[in-house]
């Protein structure tokens, strides 16, 4: 099993009365049990997994293909690889795979408009940049740090978090060029590219579509560079394969004024992430952490206000880490405390990587175990756990 910030996945063979009803041919193929976890979203989403693989695994390729939604749960295809997280969990990643990733770039705002469910009626239309932009603000602003706070807001407060951080990064973003909408996936990092090997060298192929979006593709882009952490030379190289890329299929409008406003995007990345960032820090804390445990806590705070501090345009340096350390330890005994008084010791303590059954991604997007329950059918999720007992190889992908 492997366990992400959005879902338990299970890989087992689909045995042959499964097989038999979804049509396939063997019941030793193996497939992937997807289950949402507890968790309180930090970036928005418009669509089902399910309904979004349906309509792109036709039009982009390699892709897992949904073989059933179950509304709790889902079943996919299985795509055997490698995660590239774990074979370069860091450093270069090669011109190659840099291509073929600005070429899958390139196919997926390729796909119509009219091939997903429509967007909410008052989402940002194509074109209007400003306007997505500012729309991914506010769900940042209310459902992330403001739905938050109740838990968390002595913590953001203690290590230095701006009160107006998401106003004060606006305030500073001109008006952007318009550029025509497309579909994102918003969250293609190592831990979602899969590598398989072909006779003619590799495949690379994209996981995880439950983040895509509709807007500005100059976000896609901003969010892949962010989290693929790229060096300089990278970086830089993947800026040009991209565009290039675009307008070689014919996407040349897609690239409008990509040297002012991808700027704008790099530093609402930054600016956004310093909310999950702080929660995640605190939440993977030990339930009897020692002083290197509040010091490592403290390094990914400190980074994370390090990385905004620019975009937002502030004075003067971040806390320190001492003194992050100790807001770290203060709102940690008072967080117990608090969870004590409620009769459990948060769920915080349900996803801590050392009691996670399988393997955590390191790379998702959310924050688990701070709000809201997700609600299952009780015998749905009986089944699955009883699928957990039939694991013998663990697989490394699929968050």
């Amino acid at each position: 099993m492997v366990i992400g910030h959005h879902n338990r996945n299970h890989i087992l063979p689909l045995g042959q009365p499964l097989a038999y009803l979804l049509g396939m041919d063997s019941g030793q193929i193996r497939a992937k049990f997807r289950v949402p976890v507890e968790t309180v979203e930090v970036v928005p989403r418009l669509w089902s997994e399910s309904e979004v693989l349906r309509a792109m695994s036709p039009r982009v390729g390699e892709v897992p293909r949904c073989l059933a939604d179950f509304g709790a749960w889902s079943l996919q295809a299985y795509l055997a690889g490698q995660a590239l997280a774990d074979e370069t969990p860091k450093g270069p990643v090669g011109v190659g795979r840099l291509s073929a990733l600005a070429e899958f770039f390139a196919r997926l705002v390729g796909v119509p408009h009219d091939a997903l469910p429509h967007p909410p009626s008052d989402w940002p239309g194509s074109g209007d940049s400003i306007g997505f932009l500012h729309r991914l603000a506010r769900f940042t602003e209310h459902q992330v740090h403001l739905a938050n706070r109740p838990r968390f807001g002595r913590l953001f407060d203690a290590v230095g978090v701006p009160r107006d951080m998401v106003s004060q990064f606006l305030r500073s973003v001109p008006e952007l060029t318009p550029r025509p909408f497309a579909f994102l996936h918003t969250d293609v990092h190592r831990a979602n590219v899969v590598v398989t090997p072909t006779d003619e060298g590799e495949q690379l192929s994209v996981i995880d579509w439950e983040l895509t979006l509709y807007g500005d593709p100059l976000h896609d882009l901003a969010t892949h560079l962010v989290r693929m952490d790229y060096d300089r030379s990278e970086h830089e190289l993947m800026v040009g394969l991209w565009t290039d890329a675009m307008r070689e299929a014919g996407h040349g409008d897609k690239t409008a004024g990509i040297d002012q406003d991808l700027d704008h995007y790099l530093g609402f990345e930054y600016v956004q992430s310093v909310f999950p960032d702080v929660m995640r820090a605190a939440l993977a804390l030990p339930d009897d952490p020692a002083a290197e445990d509040f010091a490592q806590a403290a390094e990914r705070v400190c980074g994370a206000l390090g990385r905004a501090w620019a975009p937002l345009g502030l004075k003067g340096e971040p806390v320190d880490e001492s003194t992050a350390a100790e807001a770290v330890r203060e709102w940690h005994e008072k967080d117990r405390a608090d969870a004590t008084d409620r009769g459990f010791f948060g769920r915080a303590d349900r996803a801590r990587p050392a009691r996670a059954v399988g393997r955590r991604c390191p790379d998702a997007d959310h924050p688990r175990g701070t709000a809201r329950r997700l609600r299952r059918p009780q015998v749905q999720e009986s089944a699955v756990d009883v699928g957990e007992l039939l694991v013998e190889g663990l697989e490394r992908h699929g968050c």
